[in-house]
């Protein structure tokens, strides 16, 4: 492999890297990290966590990067802690405290009840300090340079929510939940919600992604163990879409035409794309029935 320009070593190769990523680093600061193991610029994340949160970050490098945006990735999966009794300026624990309130006439039974009333789709104001944009810039950024920032309400899912622990001490309430949600949501503002809907606010101050799509943390390497390794840690291209995808080989005549972005002669019993592998299983490029027998690229790797 042909090292790439101002690299000494070779590139780490097309795929994705599922990292377990440690609290205090923000998504980019792994990034950053992969792209010195993998020796290359050419790396994406595919769904942001705080700095504070923990748990799985999926990467693409290379032409990884291009597969992301094909992937199923619309359902994650989270472990979180809420504090009762206290809000803040960023719905977790690294903002400013704005209100508290005793904790002492919350019941278990009503804390079950409002969790159980967000399960479905739901209207979802998000925190002010995410990364939804408002008039081309971070909201995030905007609240930090002193805005006020109201952010509309925006639809998202949360198809299971299942409480676990419920702790008391002479300050506050903790909650801990696991909750199965569609991408776009908001575990702080669950948090943030839980609190208002008590009377008593509330904030996140622990969350640990368990899933994205279905990477699932069991198969996900801590940051540090990959950098003790000097290894990024990379699943190739033709093992990940095997994973998503249908595949169906080809010929060399026919690999060389989707080189060419060209439409192939195939009878695809799939509707949605399809993994295009040559004779020796290299990953070429995704595929859509056009016809009886007709695919079109959706995209092509080679």
């Amino acid at each position: 492999m042909t090292p790439r320009p101002g690299s000494a070593e070779p590139s780490a190769g097309s795929g994705l890297v599922v990292v377990d990523k440690p609290a205090g680093l923000t998504s980019h600061d792994v990034v950053a990290r992969i792209r010195r193991l993998a020796h290359t610029r050419k790396v994406g994340h595919a769904g942001t966590l705080d700095p504070m949160a923990t748990g799985v970050l999926l990467l693409g490098v290379e032409k990884g990067t291009r597969l992301l945006g094909h992937l199923a990735l619309t359902e994650k999966s989270y472990d979180a802690t809420v504090r009762l009794g206290a809000s803040t300026t960023t719905d977790d624990a690294e903002g400013e405290v704005l209100t508290t309130a005793p904790v002492d006439g919350v019941t278990e039974a009503a804390v079950r009840d409002v969790l159980a009333a967000f399960v479905g789709a739901i209207e979802q104001v998000p925190s002010a300090v995410s990364a939804v944009k408002v008039d081309g810039r971070r909201a995030y950024a905007r609240v930090r340079a002193g805005e006020h920032v109201e952010l509309p309400a925006r639809p998202v899912t949360i198809h299971d929510l299942a409480v676990g622990e419920l702790r008391r001490d002479p300050d506050g309430l903790d909650v801990t939940f696991s909750v199965r949600c569609s991408s776009g949501t908001y575990v702080r503002a669950i948090a943030r919600d839980l609190g208002a809907a008590l009377g008593v606010g509330g904030h996140l101050t622990a969350l640990r992604r368990t899933a994205v799509g279905p990477f699932r943390l069991a198969e996900a390497t801590p940051l540090d163990r990959l950098v003790e390794r000097g290894d990024a840690g990379v699943v190739p291209l033709r093992e990940v879409v095997g994973r998503f995808f249908p595949t169906v080989t080809v010929d060399a005549e026919a690999a060389r035409d989707v080189g060419f972005g060209r439409s192939l002669t195939l009878e695809l019993a799939a509707e949605g794309p399809v993994a295009v592998v040559d004779e020796v299983g290299t990953f070429l490029g995704l595929y859509r029935r056009a016809g009886d027998r007709t695919a079109r690229p959706v995209s092509v790797f080679v």
